[in-house]
């Protein structure tokens, strides 16, 4: 027979494995003409600059941890946000000190020649490493005229490698990205 305590302390494990995940929500402030400090977790205008990073403990599963940074990404550029997260999920899975055999780094895997150009300084900082791939996802997009399975592949194998073809490139590499990369992004 199972004692009060023992009971007790089941329903309680229960309790925590069960309780929601907390989203990350950093907290953003600016001070208007008049002299008011308004804060937000969702900003309104570039007015607003991050006043708290929110630490997000280490239990919380990956593929969720960056959710506002790619949130913010997808609204600022008008990108759906399943695909970045597909994105992420290919080049990095959600780690954001990756470092690839090529040098790319970051949760969005950006060459450090693509990264000045973008103007990210630092690309293992998660939020900075997703708003600039996504700048440079959306660049690709207008480039090829919306097609996704083109951006894609530009974004793995360049965009020299797609544009004169303006098809996926014969490289296994990029058409495997291509194929995971869409696969993901349905399933999110």
């Amino acid at each position: 027979m199972i004692g009060q305590k023992t009971l007790w302390y089941v329903l309680i494990q229960c309790l925590v494995l069960l309780a929601p995940v907390p989203i990350q929500a950093d907290i953003y402030r600016y001070v208007d003409s008049d002299g008011t400090i308004h804060f937000s977790n969702v900003p309104t205008s570039q007015k607003y600059e991050v006043y708290i990073y929110e630490v997000v403990p280490d239990w919380v599963q990956p593929s969720n941890r960056y959710d506002s940074y790619i949130a913010e990404a997808a609204r600022k550029y008008d990108v759906p946000f399943s695909l970045i997260k597909a994105i992420i999920r290919v080049e990095s899975d959600y780690d954001p000190n990756a470092v690839s055999r090529s040098g790319a780094r970051g949760l969005m895997q950006i060459m450090p020649g693509t990264a000045r150009d973008l103007g990210v300084t630092d690309s293992f900082d998660p939020r900075e490493n997703i708003l600039g791939g996504v700048r440079y996802l959306k660049k690709l997009l207008t480039r090829f005229r919306g097609s996704i399975p083109l951006a894609l592949a530009a974004y793995n194998a360049g965009p020299g490698r797609v544009g004169p073809l303006r098809e996926v490139p014969d490289i296994e590499e990029t058409q495997c990205f291509v194929r995971k990369v869409t696969d993901y992004f349905y399933s999110y």
